[in-house]
């Protein structure tokens, strides 16, 4: 078998890792003059958005190790039993490739993960020995992800720990009832009592950062995890709860989902079709209320319906609103930071300046109207000094006089 070159191996791995949802694809497209994807394409090889500690957006190349793997998780494309190509990087390589694309401007940074080839102890060797070959021999500053692998040895993962700027430890799906079914090499447990040693280590870190100036840094950008949500029967209130208790324990920077996508030689296990789109977009909406609008997990499961799972046509946060009608109108010139986050179509930053306008002055309709996105949606739920929704949020079709029936229609396009 003739020995793939590197552009064919990068082709390769960096399809493999889009099914990582720890860093969303760009979705920008550049070409080179041949028409085709070159090595600088934001689209074919594996550029993708993430965010650096500080808040920047920065790009990152976005690839695997290798793709070939011991386990048989019945989700991943990548599992032993499935009929893909395979290929494999060396460490070097990847860090050749890293450096060649920063030294280019194309990215800022390297997010890796992998496989399990041979052993989890022997993949994290190798994931670790790229980015000490970057750091100490290249004394790369750049931004460095690594996904770690939670059956590897505990020395390994620290030392993952102090290369990178974030490390990542995947749940895999909500409940250990579908962790047992899908994946069977893994174990609920020992993912979580590693993600409670990185949260130990990260924080130990940052106590000494205090206190010596020149003490290491550990996983400055803290560590996130992802969950599949459709390849299973789990609901939205499960994965809500899971998240919740997940951001608790471990002191999360990020809980991201990903929505199942059916692969090649699928196991008969698994659904036949993907769920909708919409479905991850509302739980990555019910995410941001409880990180930013101060929504309890129970509020959020609120939203859902018997089912368990959020509306599809509305966010979250108005059917929240729809269901608990007695909370409303808000009072724009005398409510909380607390109420006025609640109000649907108030977005943080609408909030703050509603807060600091009505310092100076009493708030009519009109003022909120220039302060805000759509003051169509917002009305129904406020009051202002000229304004007061009478009997309005009394009616039954309240969701169809907010919600445009374009918006509607797109939704199921």
């Amino acid at each position: 078998m003739a020995q793939k070159s590197i552009i064919e191996k990068l082709a390769i791995l960096a399809d493999a890792a889009k099914y990582d949802a720890s860093c969303a694809s760009s979705g920008t497209a550049k070409k080179n003059s041949k028409g085709g994807a070159g090595i600088g394409s934001t689209e074919g090889m594996g550029i993708c958005h993430s965010y650096a500690p500080d808040g920047r957006c920065i790009s990152l190349l976005k690839i695997l190790l290798t793709n070939h793997c011991i386990f048989d998780c019945h989700y991943c494309v990548n599992r032993k039993s499935s009929n893909v190509e395979r290929a494999r990087f060396t460490p070097r390589e990847v860090a050749d490739l890293t450096l060649s694309f920063y030294r280019r401007n194309y990215i800022e940074g390297l997010f890796l993960s992998s496989g399990i080839i041979k052993s989890s102890d022997h993949t994290m060797e190798q994931m670790v020995e790229v980015a000490r070959i970057l750091r100490e021999e290249h004394d790369f500053c750049g931004y460095i992800h690594l996904k770690t692998i939670p059956e590897a040895d505990p020395g390994l993962i620290h030392q993952a720990g102090l290369l990178a700027d974030r490390v990542s430890i995947n749940v895999e799906l909500p409940t250990d009832a579908g962790l047992t079914r899908l994946a069977p090499d893994k174990d609920a447990r020992r993912i979580e009592g590693t993600m409670g040693g990185m949260k130990l280590a990260i924080a130990q870190a940052r106590d000494e950062r205090k206190r010596f100036k020149h003490a290491p840094r550990f996983a400055p950008g803290g560590q996130s995890t992802q969950m599949i949500v459709g390849a299973d029967d789990a609901s939205d209130a499960d994965i809500v709860g899971k998240a919740s208790t997940l951001y608790d324990r471990f002191r999360l920077r990020r809980v991201y989902y990903s929505a199942f996508s059916p692969i090649p030689d699928a196991s008969a296990v698994l659904p036949l079709k993907r769920p909708p789109l919409i479905r991850e977009h509302r739980l990555y909406q019910s995410d941001w209320l409880m990180r930013f609008y101060g929504f309890a997990p129970h509020e959020v499961v609120q939203a859902t319906g018997a089912d368990g799972n959020l509306p599809l046509d509305i966010d979250p946060k108005l059917a929240w609103a729809l269901k608990f009608r007695e909370q409303f109108p808000v009072d724009v010139n005398r409510s909380s930071r607390e109420m006025l986050l609640r109000v649907p179509g108030l977005g943080t930053r609408a909030v703050g300046r509603i807060l600091a306008s009505r310092r100076h002055r009493t708030l009519r309709l009109d003022d909120v109207a220039r302060l805000t996105v759509s003051i169509a949606r917002v009305r129904p739920f406020i009051c202002a000094a000229d304004w007061r929704p009478t009997m309005l949020t009394d009616r039954d079709d309240l969701k169809s006089l907010i919600v445009p029936r374009q918006e509607q229609l797109e939704l199921f396009a």
